[in-house]
C-alpha cells in the first residue's frame, strides 16, 4: 500500500530530468530531483531506498560472518542464467526479455553457484577464498560466452541483457520497484525476526550448534537472503557492483559501533542514504550511471566513517592513543617519584628502623624529588618529562617549584598504588613465569598498563597465600635473589566420578 501512495503521489507525471540532456543542471531541474516531483524520479529513489536498506541489513550478517564475497561470487554467477533464461523462454514462445524470466534463471544460477563453493570448500582442501575465485571467474565467463551465442542466434539479439551487468537504475519501472520492495522487505523481516539465531551464528558457530541451533538450516536461510537481495538489485546497480552494495554500508557501520543491533540500524540506514543520493545525483547528470554513483557515494560514507566513526575511526584511535601514552606517562612519573621518595627514605633511617617501614608512605610523602633524578631514571627527553609533569599538576597530582616536584595527598597514594601493582606483577614474573630478574622490569613495563582489575585481584590473592603483609612489597630486584623461590600452591586433583 505504501509502494502504491509513493508512486501514484502527484498523479502520473512520467516527465524525468534525464531527458534533458547532458549540460549544466538549471535550477528547476535541481529543485525537481530534491523535491520528487517527477514520477520515474520517485519510483527509482523508492526503489533504490529499499534495496539499499535491505542490503545493509543482510551485508551485516555475511559481514561478522567472513562471507562478504559471496554476494559477489553470487551475482557473477547468476550471467550464465540470465542468458539461459533468455534463450529458453524464446524456445518456448515467450519474451526472452521477460524480467520473471530472467530472475528465474539468474537466481537458480547463483543457487547453483553458492553450492558450487559450498563443495569444493567442504570436499577439497581449498579455502573458500579460493572456491569463490574460482566459481567467480567460470560462471562470469560462461556467461560472456553464452551472450556471445545470443547475439549470433535469429530469434533475437542480446541488447538489454547487458543492463544485468551495469545496472540500469533510470529505466526501473513501478511493477520493478514494487519487486525490489517486495523482496527487500522478505530478507528485512527474516533478518529481524532470526536476529538472535543469526547473531550467535555469526560470532559463534560452535557454540550455536553445542546449544542445539539448526547451524546448517540458518546458514542456508542467511545465504537465501543473500540470494533474494542480489538477484532483485541486478536491474539496479547491476552484478559488477552489487558487491558493494552488500560490503560498503555494512563494513562503513562497523566503523561506528560494536553492538550487532547497532551495526544493522547504522547499515541500513547508510545503505538507504547512499542509494538515495547516488540516484538523486544520477538524475541531475544525466550522463552519469546511477549504479556507479550509488557506489560511489557509499564508498564516500566509507571513507567519512573510516576517518570520523566513533568506536573504529582513524581519529578516534588515534586520538585513545594519545591519551593512553599519555596515561603512561603520568603512571611512570608518579612511580618514579615514589621510588625516588623510598630510596631518600631508606637512606635516612637506621638498621634498626625497620618498624618504621610502614609508616614510610606519611613521613616520605612531602620529600621533594629533583627533575634531573626523574630525567635519571626514566628514558625521557626533557619535553617529554616536562609535559608528564605539567599534566600531573594539572590533575593535581603533584607540585613543582625551583626544579623539584613533590606529591600530593592523591597523587602519593596513587603513586603508591602503581608501585604496588607494579612489584605485583614482577614478583609474579620471578616467581612463577621465571622470567629472569634483570628483565623482569621491562616485561612489566610493558603489561602491568593493561591489567585488568580481575588480574590484579588474583595477584594479591597470591601474596596474601605469601604472607605478603606490608602496603608496597620492596623492591624484588634486590630482594628476589635472597629468597628461596616460594613453590606454587598444589594443585589439587578432581575427585573421582562414580566408583572404581
Amino acid at each position: 500500500m505504501l509502494l502504491w501512495t509513493v508512486l501514484l503521489w502527484a498523479g502520473s507525471d512520467v516527465a524525468m530530468v534525464a531527458a534533458q540532456g547532458p549540460g549544466p543542471i538549471r535550477s528547476a531541474s535541481w529543485r525537481r530531483v530534491v523535491l520528487l516531483e517527477d514520477y520515474n524520479t520517485r519510483v527509482v529513489i523508492f526503489g533504490v531506498a529499499i534495496l539499499g536498506g535491505a542490503s545493509g541489513l543482510v551485508g551485516s550478517f555475511t559481514l561478522l560472518r567472513k562471507r562478504a564475497l559471496m554476494g559477489d561470487a553470487l551475482s557473477h554467477a547468476s550471467l550464465p542464467g540470465i542468458a539461459l533464461a533468455f534463450i529458453t523462454a524464446g524456445l518456448f514462445g515467450a519474451s526472452g526479455k521477460s524480467l520473471p524470466w530472467l530472475l528465474l534463471g539468474a537466481t537458480l544460477s547463483g543457487l547453483i553457484g553458492v553450492a558450487a563453493i559450498l563443495v569444493i570448500r567442504n570436499q577439497t582442501r581449498l579455502k573458500e577464498d579460493a572456491a569463490l575465485g574460482i566459481v567467480l571467474s567460470v560462471f562470469f565467463g560462461a556467461g560472456v560466452a553464452l551472450l556471445g551465442v545470443i547475439q549470433q542466434m535469429e530469434t533475437g539479439h542480446a541488447a538489454g541483457l547487458e543492463s544485468f551487468i551495469y545496472g540500469k537504475t533510470a529505466s526501473m519501472r513501478a511493477a520493478d520497484a514494487g519487486l525490489i520492495a517486495a523482496a527487500s522487505s522478505i530478507a528485512i523481516v527474516v533478518c529481524l525476526a532470526l536476529f538472535k539465531e543469526l547473531k550467535l551464528l555469526c560470532f559463534d558457530e560452535g557454540f550455536a550448534g553445542a546449544r542445539g541451533f539448526p547451524v546448517v538450516v540458518l546458514d542456508i536461510v542467511l545465504m537465501a537472503m543473500v540470494v533474494l537481495v542480489t538477484i532483485v538489485g541486478l536491474q539496479a546497480v547491476g552484478l559488477v557492483l552489487m558487491i558493494a552494495l552488500m560490503v560498503i554500508p555494512a563494513a562503513s557501520a562497523r566503523f561506528w559501533t560494536e553492538t550487532m543491533s547497532r551495526m544493522m540500524l547504522w547499515a541500513a540506514l547508510l545503505g538507504m542514504l547512499g542509494s538515495i543520493a547516488g540516484g538523486m545525483a544520477s538524475a541531475m547528470f544525466p550522463g552519469l550511471p546511477s549504479g556507479a554513483m550509488i557506489v560511489l557515494v557509499c564508498s564516500l560514507f566509507f571513507f567519512i566513517s573510516m576517518i570520523l566513526g566513533r568506536r573504529r575511526g582513524l581519529l578516534i584511535r588515534h586520538l585513545r592513543r594519545i591519551r593512553f601514552n599519555r596515561r603512561i606517562d603520568r603512571q611512570h612519573l608518579l612511580r618514579a617519584m615514589y621510588e625516588q621518595i623510598e630510596s631518600q627514605f631508606r637512606d635516612e633511617r637506621t638498621d634498626n628502623d625497620a618498624a618504621e617501614s610502614a609508616a614510610m608512605p606519611e613521613a616520605g610523602r612531602k620529600n621533594p624529588v629533583a627533575v634531573g633524578d626523574l630525567l635519571a631514571m626514566r628514558s625521557w627527553s626533557r619535553r617529554r618529562l616536562m609535559a608528564a609533569i605539567v599534566r600531573g599538576e594539572e590533575n593535581e597530582l603533584l607540585r613543582c617549584r625551583d626544579g623539584a616536584c613533590t606529591l600530593t595527598q592523591a597523587g602519593f597514594a596513587e603513586a603508591a598504588r602503581l608501585t604496588r601493582q607494579h612489584r605485583m606483577w614482577e614478583i609474579y614474573l620471578i616467581t612463577y613465569a621465571e622470567v629472569a630478574t634483570a628483565n623482569v622490569d621491562r616485561d612489566a613495563d610493558r603489561i602491568e598498563h593493561v591489567l585488568a582489575p580481575e588480574i590484579i585481584d588474583q595477584l594479591e590473592d597470591l601474596l596474601d597465600e605469601q604472607g605478603m603483609t606490608i602496603p608496597v612489597p620492596d623492591d624484588p630486584h634486590g630482594v628476589i635473589a635472597d629468597v628461596p623461590p616460594v613453590q606454587p600452591p598444589p594443585v589439587q586433583s578432581p575427585p573421582a566420578q562414580g566408583g572404581a
